[in-house]
């Protein structure tokens, strides 16, 4: 299985890429007038970033061992914060913070399980059992199924997307930078073009401050981000911009059903770590279907 083969040739890549963005932003945030309203935020966000591209670096340079760990600390938080959110009881809770683990493992250690870059059928149906059994064996008649189906979408949408840390190689260090710069972009491009016309209508209700302009600055900046590390297909392009532009929809789906804002509190910049990384989740996803 060449993906678990890691040879760091986009990490390569990807560092004067990642240092150079972040000197230039760091340069300009420090630039701000103090009387901008965003300015402490934009500078907590500069922060964040300047710790968290070196651990994701880092962890995939060391390969696939590297990779099992990122992906591993990342699941285990995020459940956590979706099972907050979800109102989901001790039992599930366990389960999903096992899968957070066991799944990337299985990638790595035990490469069949994960069949080129689709995951084995055997896995799957073992998910589906575990997910279904606190509820069965709690005998659960009022909310069993809402407890059943909530965690099956977890385990779908982070412990599996995650696994794509390990299987993808260096397309993961790819998709990873351009889903960073596909968030700058959408940025970017709703700032500047987003005010009036076409391009300032909302993509969803559920985020009315996410505009076709967004989408049209991601789309740019996801593209130059690819090609920078010598990544750049047309699939694999569009699989990440669809990340960018549906995972953010998605966790907002989530949060306006449990009434909260924001996934966390302790990322600074963000509110938690789904926030941050809610665009990676289905970029990755993608990104293993279009390169299986």
């Amino acid at each position: 299985m060449s993906g678990v083969v890691f040879a760091g040739e986009a990490v390569g890549r990807a560092v004067p890429l990642v240092a150079g963005a972040l000197g230039a932003s760091g340069i300009a945030v420090a630039a701000l007038p103090s009387r901008l309203a965003m300015r402490a935020e934009l500078r907590k966000r500069w922060r964040t970033w300047a710790i968290a591209a070196p651990v994701f670096l880092g962890a995939l340079f060391l390969g696939a061992g590297g990779a099992f760990a990122l992906a591993a600390a990342l699941g285990a938080t995020a459940v956590g914060e979706y099972v907050r959110m979800a109102g989901l009881p001790r039992a599930e809770y366990a389960v999903l913070l096992v899968a957070a683990v066991v799944l990337p493992a299985l990638a790595w250690l035990v490469p069949a399980a994960v069949d080129g870059r689709a995951v084995d059928l055997r896995v799957v149906a073992l998910l589906l059992v575990v997910a279904a059994l606190p509820a069965l064996l709690a005998g659960d008649d009022e909310r069993g199924f809402t407890r059943c189906a909530r965690t099956v979408f977890a385990l779908l949408w982070i412990p599996l997307p995650l696994t794509g840390l390990v299987v993808l190689g260096d397309t993961a260090v790819a998709v990873g930078l351009a889903v960073a710069l596909g968030d700058v972009g959408a940025w970017c491009g709703g700032t500047a073009l987003g005010r009036r016309g076409v391009l300032a209508r909302s993509l969803s209700p559920l985020s009315p401050s996410k505009t076709w302009a967004g989408v049209l600055g991601a789309a740019g900046a996801t593209a130059v981000a690819l090609g920078a590390v010598g990544t750049f297909t047309p699939v694999l392009w569009a699989a990440v911009l669809t990340g960018c532009v549906l995972g953010d929809l998605l966790e907002s789906m989530v949060k306006r059903e449990a009434g909260v804002k924001d996934a966390g509190s302790w990322l600074p910049g963000f509110g938690g770590l789904l926030d941050r990384i809610d665009s990676l989740l289905l970029a990755l996803l993608l990104a293993m279907v279009v390169t299986a």
